[in-house]
């Protein structure tokens, strides 16, 4: 009876680093069909293990997936609760970034921006908006007197700021790409002021500067700051002036109150036009 050879390796082990005790990691080269996954997602301390599967299942979709809660829960036996708690964790670390965007067409639809790296992006988009060349001076143009507009009351002025700083700062819910720096808010708030000040509501603007982002965005204050200079309205014309009603008379017979340019009786204690005559 032949003896059994003991020390042929198993042909699925291509890789094999043993340790004394715990886990023993088995790797195959994978030609394709493989997602990286960072360490800080596969071992983050703080999400629990539905968020770390779900969002490596995200990762591993093609652009376009549907990813939302009825979908994945189709997909998978945790049910609606679980992953919707999954992906508020995704949601509150960053790997995950829901919005509502507005269509071509006028309808809201959802937009879900899944990050590998949000760390990594972050430092991206700040480094990208500080290496931005800016002007030295940018010359602002005369405006006949008759189009300046009055002075806004300082009183206002805090109240126009913290609006124009909301605006901007709140960009980030409606498109990822459009998050801002401190230092691009407080550059593009006077832009915005000029809107406010001719009477655009706050929604309006941001409708006005994000329609029809392109999809290869690259500089979005530049963007930003070419819209709000570009598509800033006409002041509206000053509003026709109404005519002033009549002041108020006393009826010479009943002494009830009308409207006439002079004293003399109201319309009811008029005479008739033949008893006049």
């Amino acid at each position: 009876m032949a003896e059994q050879q003991l020390n042929a390796p198993p042909r699925a082990l291509s890789v094999v680093h043993e340790t004394t005790t715990g886990v023993i990691q088995v790797h195959e080269y994978q030609a394709d069909r493989y997602t990286i996954v960072g360490n800080h997602l596969a071992q983050h301390t703080e999400l629990s293990l539905t968020a770390i599967g779900l969002a490596t299942h995200i990762l591993s979709l093609p652009n376009g997936s549907q990813v939302d809660i009825r979908t994945l829960a189709e997909r998978f036996p945790e049910g609606r609760d679980r992953i919707t708690a999954a992906l508020q964790e995704l949601e509150e670390h960053g790997y995950v970034q829901r919005v509502l965007v507005r269509t071509a067409k006028g309808q809201l639809v959802t937009r879900t921006y899944a990050f590998s790296d949000p760390k990594a992006t972050r430092t991206r988009l700040a480094r990208e908006a500080e290496d931005e060349p800016r002007p030295a001076h940018e010359p602002v143009p005369e405006r006949p007197a008759r189009e300046l507009e009055p002075e806004p009351h300082p009183a206002a002025e805090p109240v126009r700021s913290s609006v124009t700083t909301a605006l901007l700062t709140d960009l980030r819910r409606h498109d990822a790409r459009l998050l801002l720096s401190e230092r691009d808010v407080h550059g593009l708030a006077p832009l915005v002021g000029a809107w406010l000040e001719r009477g655009i509501a706050p929604d309006d603007v941001r409708r006005a500067i994000t329609a029809s982002l392109p999809p290869d965005l690259r500089n979005p204050v530049g963007l930003l700051r070419h819209r709000l200079t570009t598509l800033l309205p006409p002041p509206l014309a000053a509003a026709p002036a109404t005519a002033r009603p009549a002041p108020l008379q006393n009826c010479d017979h009943c002494d009830r109150a009308f409207r006439a340019t002079g004293p003399g009786r109201c319309r009811d204690c008029r005479p008739p036009l033949a008893q006049a005559a």
